[in-house]
């Protein structure tokens, strides 16, 4: 079995990054380092012929030693351990990245890994709420809201907001939370992100801004995803309240030893 990675253009790979994005039919969270210049991309030759392709990354700067994508071929797959065990030896990769419902490279990190942890969990929409909180509205940001929202340590550059009180006659409203959509990756998903006020903490706001982001993220003709620490539980009960639930794990792993070979 002669086996080839070369280092190629995106171009030469983009084809078969579809067909990764087709099986893998969900939030692909790094799928922009490529496009970002942030990743290096490696065809993948089996006897000759196109067998798959790999993606080594690192942020910015950051030295191109993460493996972040492995695809290969269906016809091909019976070769993959040998195949990811090449990639990682020609890219010089020292770690891997892969989400757990991308079964291939998940497979290729348990066989070619070690100290593996699992830090991340990601959401799906799994349910429609019709969660509601007395006196409370959801609304886009405005530009006047900028100083407001830095008042109480919220993101200033949030899409929406979550407002308590006010309305006509009352004067104005407090904002109690903020969050918004991120569409830097594979198109159609937009992920999730919001915060409550420390003082708002534990009133439902933050299930209520999620639930109201999901609405406006469909509406967008796109689909609400989200992700939080595996450690913040109260960042996991916020979301799965309004209705988000895990679909999967960010899985990261140390190569063992010269090109992962153990």
């Amino acid at each position: 079995m002669e086996i080839d990675v070369t280092r190629v253009s995106g171009d030469e790979v983009r084809a078969l990054r579809d067909l990764h994005r087709r099986e893998m039919d969900c939030q692909i969270i790094l799928d922009s380092w490529l496009g970002r210049g942030w990743a290096d991309p490696y065809l993948l030759r089996l006897d000759g012929r196109v067998a798959g392709y790999g993606l080594a990354g690192g942020i910015r700067e950051q030295p191109r030693e993460l493996v972040i994508e492995f695809y290969v071929l269906p016809d091909h797959r019976a070769g993959a351990l040998p195949l990811f065990r090449r990639f990682v030896e020609v890219s010089g990769a020292k770690s891997v990245e892969a989400q757990s419902n991308d079964l291939l490279l998940t497979l290729m990190l348990y066989d070619a890994a070690e100290a593996i942890e699992s830090p991340v969990i990601l959401f799906q929409d799994a349910t429609t709420t019709g969660l509601a909180v007395p006196g409370a509205a959801c609304r886009e940001a405005t530009e006047a809201d900028r100083d407001r929202l830095a008042a109480h340590g919220l993101d200033t550059d949030a899409g929406w907001v979550v407002e308590v009180g006010g309305g006509e006659g009352e004067g104005e409203g407090e904002i109690v939370a903020a969050g918004g959509l991120l569409f830097h990756y594979n198109v159609p998903y937009g992920d999730i992100y919001m915060a409550v006020a420390d003082a708002h903490r534990r009133r439902g706001y933050g299930s209520f801004l999620v639930q109201e982001l999901k609405r406006a993220c469909y509406e967008m003709g796109r689909i609400p995803s989200a992700r939080c620490n595996a450690t913040n539980v109260a960042s996991r009960a916020t979301l799965q309240k309004a209705g988000m639930l895990p679909c999967a794990r960010v899985l990261t792993g140390t190569l063992r030893g010269t090109g992962a070979v153990s």
